[in-house]
């Protein structure tokens, strides 16, 4: 099985498990518009030098994440159920210093300190949930995830859990900002209480990630979205046991 033949490919070499989580930062961020190369990403996380003639925020964004990466990273080891407290520590880790206060109608919320959304969202002519279905939703995913993080027995079924968490946190969207990369960690923490091999979307496969996430969402059948990430699951491995 491939899975098992990363493992015992990587088992021990802390380097490539250094340089494979700044690619896990550097591709997640490049999804959501950082311009920073994956050679600049690592000289920024590895040796604190920063991007020529790059913006500020973007190098804040990779820093953050790769704060948040480590962070569900070592809460994995623990092996605790999600909450929402959890999730939203990493929702705030990863705006801490690109995330706003925001005034809206319906009051003030703080983005760096993972609050809810009190604002109606859109991407395109996608509407997500509207903000006061919000705190339920995320109940009862939370719920829903722990039930089945006890049932969930094979590969298959554990990668698959990982992805609809994905799946599901992203379609309710509930922060203002960073819920594609919360997405993303959010699946790698399943992954990686079941010690399996963390991973990530790759920057030039983003516009069929997003076809595969909405063709999920308008048919109601996750079996296209499950498809593309365990093709991305796949290539992920390949290409680091090219590098072993």
């Amino acid at each position: 099985m491939l899975v098992d033949k990363y493992r015992q490919a990587v088992q021990g070499q802390v380097g490539l498990q250094k340089f494979t989580s700044y690619a896990i930062t550097y591709h997640s961020t490049a999804i959501e518009g950082s311009t920073l190369t994956e050679g600049q990403v690592y000289n920024l996380l590895d040796l604190d030098i920063p991007a020529k003639n790059k913006p500020f925020t973007e190098q804040q964004m990779v820093i953050d994440h790769q704060k948040a990466l480590v962070f569900i990273l070592n809460e994995a080891k623990k092996r605790l159920p999600l909450t929402e407290t959890f999730i939203r520590q990493i929702g705030a880790m990863v705006v801490k210093n690109t995330g706003s206060i925001h005034n809206t109608a319906l009051g003030t919320f703080d983005s760096t300190r993972g609050e809810y959304r009190l604002l109606n969202v859109f991407a395109g002519a996608r509407r997500f949930p509207d903000s006061a279905k919000v705190p339920a939703l995320m109940k009862t995913l939370v719920r829903e995830i722990n039930d089945k993080t006890g049932k969930v027995q094979t590969f298959d079924q554990k990668c698959e859990l990982a992805f609809e968490l994905h799946y599901r946190f992203v379609n309710i969207h509930p922060f203002a900002d960073g819920n594609g990369r919360t997405s993303r960690l959010l699946m790698n923490y399943i992954l990686a209480i079941f010690e399996l091999p963390i991973f990530y979307v790759f920057k030039s496969s983003r516009i069929p990630y997003v076809q595969a996430l909405e063709k999920a969402r308008t048919t109601g059948n996750m079996t296209a979205f499950y498809n593309f990430m365990y093709k991305q699951y796949q290539k992920f491995l390949e290409k680091d046991l090219e590098i072993v």
